[in-house]
């Protein structure tokens, strides 16, 4: 029997971006993952414009793709909601910007079928092409660099927006990751690292969306209070 796999897609008022990477995403399964039972989830995690409406109307236009509303915002969150309640034997998230080269993601796939705990694109692997501005790329570099120097982690990009998971990983890690929001990934991943899991890193095309919303600073202020206390605090135990 071949294995099911969710695709979370957090979203936060995304009624523009929401049809064409629907449309897109779902082509590239069904041309790519033709072996695959795929579900794409619309993980709305507090949108106040139209994001519920048009994703139901996506919902209905599309097979496979489904709405699930979560009032309290936070990806880390909408991942947390979604996966815990997911039946499927693999779980994955992607950026609704599709900002990831799709072409990377049956490569994914493919490695935590074969026995990897998770699968991670990775920006900063050899073989990657990526587009952003230098601010962002000295950022990235900067944060990464210091997560290895911390914890000793096998992995080079610990935020790429773009991983595969498998089910016994997901029920083992997710509960111990305290933070809700853009921190989720690494503390995860530090977890995972430090209690033997099998991680793979994809290197992927990736290019900087213009009308991203994340707030960098903010987040890179959040980021480096969650290495604070992992390091300081301790690593949870399974």
């Amino acid at each position: 029997m071949e294995p099911s796999i969710d695709i979370v897609l957090p979203v936060l008022n995304e009624e523009k971006a929401l049809p064409q990477s629907i449309m897109t995403l779902s082509h590239f399964l069904n041309e790519n993952l033709p072996i695959h039972s795929w579900r794409i989830v619309i993980a709305d995690n507090g949108s106040t414009d139209n994001t519920r409406t048009v994703s139901e109307l996506l919902s209905q236009e599309y097979a496979g793709v489904s709405y699930m509303h979560i009032p309290r915002r936070g990806r880390g969150h909408a991942l947390r909601s979604a996966w815990l309640e997911s039946p499927a034997d693999l779980m994955s998230y992607m950026d609704i910007d599709l900002s990831t080269g799709l072409d990377a993601f049956p490569l994914l796939v493919s490695a935590v079928q074969e026995g990897y705990d998770i699968a991670i694109g990775s920006r900063l692997a050899e073989g990657s092409r990526v587009t952003r501005s230098v601010r962002r790329e000295i950022i990235s570099r900067v944060y990464n660099l210091l997560v290895k120097c911390l914890f000793c982690v096998p992995f080079n990009d610990a935020q790429c927006g773009f991983k595969v998971i498998s089910r016994r990983a997901v029920l083992q890690l997710v509960p111990l990751v305290r933070n809700e929001n853009w921190f989720f990934d690494t503390e995860m991943l530090i977890i995972a690292s430090k209690r033997g899991f099998r991680i793979k890193e994809v290197p992927v095309d990736w290019m900087e969306d213009p009308d991203s919303r994340v707030n960098v600073f903010r987040t890179a202020l959040e980021d480096l209070k969650g290495l604070v206390r992992l390091r300081f605090g301790g690593i949870p135990h399974l």
